[in-house]
C-alpha cells in the first residue's frame, strides 16, 4: 500500500460577475480603451490582475457570436451590445496585439510595470465597440513517438503541426515502405519503427 497522502485539488474561487476582474469586465475595458481601469482597481485586485491574460483573450475576436455572448447578461457585467467581427477585424486584433503587446512583453517586467502593460493593452482595440473575445489555449506539445522521430529525421524543416499530420495520415505499413525505399534494413525498421 502506498501511504503517501494526496493533496486535495485546489478549488478556484467562484468568479463574481460584478468583480472588476471578471473576464467580461476586463475585456469590455480593453475594447473601450479605458486607460483609467487599472487605477480604479483596489491593491488586492491589482495583485490578481494579469496583462498576460489580455494577450491571450485580446488577440482574437469571434466572427460568430458564441452562445454565451448572446445570452442575457447577468447583473454586474457590462451590458453594452457585443459585436461579431469581420475577418479583417480579426486580423487587425491579432496584428495589433502582436505589435503592441507580444513583441516586447517579456522585456518589460510585469511585476514592476503592470500599469504600463495595461496602457499598452488599451492601444490594441480600434475603439469600434465591444467584441466577444475568445481564449487562445497554449500550444500543445509536439508529438513524440517513433513515427514522429522518423519524419523529423526525414524532414527536419517541417513544423510540429506538419509532423503530427504526417503521423496521422501514414500508417505503419507506409512508414515501413518509406524506410525500405531509403535503404533501411529489416532490423533497423523493426527497432526504429
Amino acid at each position: 500500500m502506498n501511504d503517501v497522502k494526496k493533496k486535495p485539488a485546489a478549488k478556484k474561487p467562484p468568479q463574481d460577475p460584478k468583480s472588476k476582474l471578471h473576464i467580461n469586465n476586463e475585456m469590455a475595458a480593453f475594447d473601450r480603451k479605458d486607460r483609467g481601469y487599472y487605477d480604479s482597481m483596489s491593491n488586492e485586485e491589482k495583485k490578481k490582475f494579469s496583462t498576460f491574460t489580455m494577450i491571450r483573450w485580446g488577440s482574437t475576436v469571434a466572427k460568430d457570436l458564441p452562445w454565451y455572448a448572446t445570452k442575457n447578461n447577468r447583473e454586474g457585467i457590462d451590458t453594452s451590445p457585443i459585436n461579431s467581427a469581420s475577418t479583417e477585424l480579426q486580423s487587425y486584433y491579432l496584428m495589433s496585439t502582436n505589435e503592441h503587446l507580444n513583441k516586447n512583453y517579456f522585456d518589460i517586467s510585469a511585476k514592476d510595470h503592470e500599469k504600463l502593460l495595461w496602457l499598452l493593452a488599451t492601444t490594441v482595440s480600434p475603439g469600434m465597440g465591444k467584441y466577444c473575445h475568445e481564449w487562445i489555449p497554449a500550444k500543445k506539445e509536439a508529438v513524440d513517438n517513433k513515427a514522429a522521430r522518423f519524419f523529423r529525421e526525414l524532414y527536419p524543416h517541417l513544423k510540429d503541426d506538419d509532423i503530427k499530420l504526417l503521423t496521422e495520415v501514414n500508417d505503419k505499413d507506409d512508414l515501413k515502405r518509406m524506410a525500405k525505399e531509403l535503404g533501411w534494413d529489416d532490423k533497423q525498421i523493426k527497432s526504429d519503427l
